[in-house]
This record gives structure tokens, sequence and C-alpha cells, in this order.
């Protein structure tokens, strides 16, 4: 997995609510095995309309997707997380997501932000009234700044936090953390009463 460390990227707006992993990426394209490529699907029965945001300049180069309420809701399809990492975003604001969605995007090097209602809708205001506009997303601090400087704050799990900030997946932080494990192993059978033999 690709570190996570801070962001500034061009972000698109997204305004409809409770959009669902079915609109995020189709179910007929979930047969295909994983690998790159997946991006192409992202929205897209929605991305026929070539009015569809992320179809229009300068959106289509987007990183960052500032969405409503109940972002990614629906089955719990990890093709939806695919298809933004593979169209290359980085993240995704909303004040709520679906919570298997929020957890596949953790997994596969997204940052889900969340923010409130009023936050992601002046976020959205600004983007649809400047196209264009940059974004970070700073995990570091975990803060979503501005380009005027205005920081929203947002938390990540500390244990998400640290696996994006390292750019391994879960098995790879646990393997990391493997002499302190041993360390804590060996004073445990130390200790009298255990039960473990040295």
């Amino acid at each position: 997995m690709e570190k996570f460390v801070s962001l500034t990227a061009l972000a698109a707006p997204y305004e409809p609510a409770n959009v669902d992993t079915d609109q995020i990426i189709p179910a007929r394209f979930l047969k295909f095995p994983r690998k790159d490529g997946y991006g192409q699907f992202l929205f897209h029965d929605l991305a026929e309309d070539p009015d569809f945001v992320l179809n229009r300049e300068p959106y289509r180069e987007a990183k960052i997707l500032v969405a409503s309420r109940n972002f990614g809701c629906g089955s719990s399809r990890e093709g939806a997380a695919y298809a933004f990492h593979d169209r290359g975003f980085r993240s995704v604001i909303a004040p709520s997501f679906g919570d298997i969605f929020y957890n596949n995007c953790l997994k596969n090097g997204i940052v889900p932000v969340r923010l409130s209602e009023q936050e992601c809708a002046d976020l959205r205001a600004l983007l649809a009234k400047s196209p264009g506009t940059q974004l970070t997303v700073d995990l570091v601090s975990q803060e979503v700044k501005e380009p005027g400087g205005k920081a929203h704050r947002f938390t990540v799990d500390s244990f998400y936090r640290e696996m994006l900030l390292k750019g391994v997946d879960e098995l790879g932080l646990t393997l990391s953390l493997l002499p302190e494990i041993e360390a804590f192993e060996r004073a445990y059978a130390a200790e009298p009463g255990s039960g473990q033999m040295l």
C-alpha cells in the first residue's frame, strides 16, 4: 500500500446523499478479479451523462471527493474502494459513511474523512464556486486545510492511521511490531505463575 502522510490535490464536489455502493460500482463489474483497472467502473452508470461532475474539467483530475451524508452505504463491496483507488482518489470527505465502505477505504490506502454536514456543505460550495480548488488532507495533524488556511479537524482510528502513514497493510503493521510482541511474550512467560515454559 502507498503511504499517505499529506495530500494537496484538486477536489471535486458531489452533492447527492445516500450514495450506495451499487452506484459507486455496479454489481456486474465485480466478477473481475482484483487488478488495476477498476477505476474505469467508478460511477459507471452515472458517468454516461456528459454533465456528471467527474466528466467535467477540472474535476476529472480530482484526487479528493467531498460528498454528502451516508456515502458508500449499501452492500459490502470492496470493489467500491478499488474503483476509487484505481481512479486515483486518495481521500473521500463526507459527514458519514457506510461502515464497510469506510473500512474498505482504509484497507486500500484511501483516507475517509468525517466532517460535519455544514463543513462538507461549505467545502462543496467552495469547490463548485471555484473549480480547480485544491484541498490538503493531512493525516499527521488530522486536518483538512482550505487554500486560505482554514482547517477542519478529523480523527482516524490510531491503528489504521499508523498503517496509512507507514504504507503497510494490517499484517504488515502487526509484523512491524514483532520485536515488541516477542519481548512481551518473553516477559510474560518469565512471570511466576504464568504457566508458560521458557
